[in-house]
């Protein structure tokens, strides 16, 4: 891709020229823009009151008790540094300003993905076309409208997000949690929850996310993995300019549609999903899904002996996942991170297997070693990994039937191909109908 700057189409035009030169030397991402607009998304531009001090300790109080619980009963370590780990309340503001220099990597590796559109030359403007500024025009504002997206989106996570882990993407390692008390308080009045057990549930969740996001192996393997998905976007420099073709420039009525498109990220961020993001997903998926159906069982075996309404509490907490606003799934899609009930669900049967089928040992070793993290096709069937990682020598007789001796070990030899981000080649075509 060419380092020369970009034509500036308000050239001789000595206001807009000046903008325009701003607008070249932004970089491939606006971050003021995407602060400014983050903020005001998330207060809806009005000031916000500091988070009480009297709830304030009531939640470091509740921190420790998580604490304790989470340590004791997964074994992990719960603080990055060893000296103890702490939750801190903030306001949606304070959170949209930790968030966005923690997501600021991600959002940066996105933003150069969608730059190199593979032109080792600025295209020329055909000077007989009307529309012909428009292509360096978007590619000098594309910068401001990404940033502007980045904000909004970070904006709207901020007025639901309870803490740090709702969406789990890795932030740097620190012994400080975020919670968001303004969200969990009108969440609970919303349905009638205990403050207090509410409070304890988000932070045993909270905990329980930070103690697997300080695994280093597996905060590398999730950081790889979402590094490499973004770099694998490819822009789609047309997707604007059609949005824009489908409306009528002397009708009054289309500013709305002008709106919504200036609204719509996937308009605004003109990606598309490659074939190599294709690959990399579904290990994007099963190691999230691990993560997640890990949390959700670790919640199970602690909660119910400690929160009085632990089970109307999770049930309220759960739907509230299926419930989520479009535009938290559209960060989650973003990132590849795809967190569907679906995805839910197939975390949470995979770990309530393994505990069934190895026990609590069995599900700690998840975390024992980099080799130790499922694949795609484990997820699916739980006794595959069980008897991978030596907890068992023996699957069931319906596994054995299904996958047939022969063919189970071969499985278990050939499973990692050339790279470590493909999926095992099917059965089928490793082997014929009688085996290797």
């Amino acid at each position: 891709m060419s380092d020369d700057p970009q034509p500036n189409p308000f050239e001789g035009m000595p206001f807009f020229s000046e903008l325009g030169k701003m607008l070249s030397q932004q970089g491939p991402l606006s971050w003021d823009a995407a602060r400014q607009v983050a903020i005001m998304s998330a207060t809806g531009g009005e000031a916000e009151a500091n988070v009480d001090p009297q709830l304030r300790i009531t939640i470091e109080q509740l921190a420790r008790v998580a604490e304790l619980q989470v340590s004791s009963r997964t074994g992990l370590s719960t603080s990055v540094s060893g000296s103890g780990l702490k939750i801190v309340p903030v306001t949606r503001t304070q959170w949209v300003q930790t968030s966005l220099e923690a997501w600021r990597p991600l959002f940066e590796r996105l933003a150069a993905a969608l730059a190199d559109d593979g032109e080792d030359e600025p295209a020329l403007t055909d000077p007989n076309d009307p529309a012909g500024f428009m292509a360096p025009l978007m590619k000098m504002v594309g910068p401001m409208m990404l940033g502007m997206t980045a904000g909004g989106l970070l904006g709207q996570l901020a007025r639901r997000s309870f803490g740090q882990y709702d969406t789990p993407v890795p932030r740097s390692p620190s012994d400080e949690v975020l919670v968001v008390p303004a969200n969990i308080s009108t969440f609970g009045d919303e349905w009638s929850l205990d403050s207090d057990d509410l409070y304890l549930w988000v932070c045993l969740y909270e905990v329980t996310h930070h103690a697997v996001m300080g695994i280093p192996h597996v905060r590398q393997r999730l950081e790889e993995l979402l590094h490499r998905y973004l770099d694998g976007f490819e822009a789609d420099p047309g997707a604007f300019e059609q949005k824009l073709e489908q409306l009528d420039p002397t009708a009054m009525t289309d500013m709305s549609g002008l709106q919504n498109i200036f609204s719509d990220p996937e308009a605004l961020l003109g990606a598309m999903r490659s074939p190599q993001q294709d690959a990399l997903l579904p290990h994007l998926v099963a190691l999230t899904s691990t993560i997640v159906g890990y949390v959700d069982w670790t919640m199970d075996q602690i909660g119910a002996s400690l929160i009085a309404s632990y089970q109307q509490v999770t049930e309220a907490v759960r739907r509230r996942r299926v419930e989520a606003d479009p535009s938290d799934r559209f960060v989650e899609q973003l990132f590849g991170l795809e967190l569907s009930q679906s995805v839910y669900e197939a975390g949470a049967e995979f770990v309530d297997e393994i505990a069934s089928q190895a026990g609590d040992d069995g599900v700690a070793r998840l975390w024992a070693d980099p080799e130790y993290l499922p694949t795609p096709n484990e997820i699916a069937a739980p006794g595959v990994w069980v008897a991978r990682v030596g907890l068992s020598a023996d699957l069931s007789d319906s596994q054995l039937d299904e996958l047939g001796d022969q063919r189970f070990f071969a499985y278990l030899h050939f499973r990692e191909p050339h790279s470590p981000y493909d999926p095992p080649p099917p059965f089928d075509t490793m082997f014929g109908p009688d085996g290797p």
